[in-house]
């Protein structure tokens, strides 16, 4: 099983999503992993000999997972200037601008990645697998998004952030700007972080599902997480300090989505 979560933008949702969908698979006998191709983080979890972003180290303890390499096997660090410290499975590269990166991704990235899928696959039942920024980003070479999804073969559940306004412009442009082969792949829509009366937002779900060809899968309200942040664009509010709270946190996310989302229908996606 695997199914692939991207958003319209960063910080649409995409990570607590995954989050809590680790946990929904897990709690449903399946031994489940997070993944990640490549994550942009200034916060990394530090194992025995690993080093990987601390967001896909939560969903690992979603998924009641031991955290592996093989679940972010490329991490960047941003430096505070022009560069990033870019880790590949756990060793450290040096210090890479843009144009350093994205040759580095061209010629070796998506070797790491696959190696690091086919292990994860050979291991578990489930992955889970979260997108990094928007999959409509035509201006880089990206293989954290439609790539991975492809390398994967998951479908694609694309998420848009209803707090920050204009959510089904995002999903209406991010669809038509990806080819038709990646367009192909988005099976389900979420719309995140919503607030207010759900009978009002009925006939855009109606209108967007009717120009995209794509049913909304979920509409899941506006709660506060309670996990530790990823970066800047975090959903706020006050993280878990123990583990007995994050895994309050976790159940209490998976909780909330699994009463908003058809999780059924996810779970068929992922077969």
């Amino acid at each position: 099983m695997k199914v692939m979560v991207q958003g319209t933008s960063s910080g649409a949702g995409k990570t607590t999503m995954v989050c809590a969908l680790c946990r929904i698979f897990s709690d449903a006998g399946y031994r489940t992993a997070p993944f990640k191709a490549q994550n942009m983080s200034r916060f990394s979890y530090r194992g025995r000999g690993l080093e990987i972003s601390r967001a896909q180290a939560v969903q690992a303890r979603a998924a009641r997972a031991r955290p592996s390499q093989d679940m972010n096997p490329i991490l960047l660090k941003p430096r505070g200037d022009s560069t990033s410290e870019v880790f590949a499975m756990g060793r450290s590269l040096g210090a890479m601008d843009a144009a350093q990166y994205y040759r580095f991704a061209a010629e070796r990235g998506m070797g790491i990645v696959r190696a690091s899928l086919r292990r994860l696959a050979s291991e578990n039942d489930a992955l889970v697998i979260e997108g990094a920024g928007s999959p409509a980003e035509i201006n880089i070479h990206d293989i954290a998004n439609m790539a991975t999804a492809r390398a994967a073969r998951a479908p694609v559940l694309l998420v848009s952030d209803m707090e920050r306004g204009g959510a089904f412009a995002s999903v209406a442009g991010t669809l038509a700007l990806l080819p038709a082969r990646d367009r192909a792949r988005v099976r389900g829509l979420v719309m995140n972080r919503f607030r207010g009366d759900r009978k009002i937002l009925e006939p855009g779900l109606r209108r967007i599902s009717r120009i995209t060809g794509v049913p909304v899968l979920g509409v899941v309200p506006s709660i506060r997480v309670g996990l530790p942040e990823e970066d800047s664009l975090g959903s706020g509010g006050r993280a878990a300090r123990t583990a007995r709270g994050l895994e309050r946190s976790i159940d209490g996310l998976a909780k909330a989505v699994k009463g908003s989302a058809d999780v059924g229908a996810v779970m068929e996606l992922a077969r």
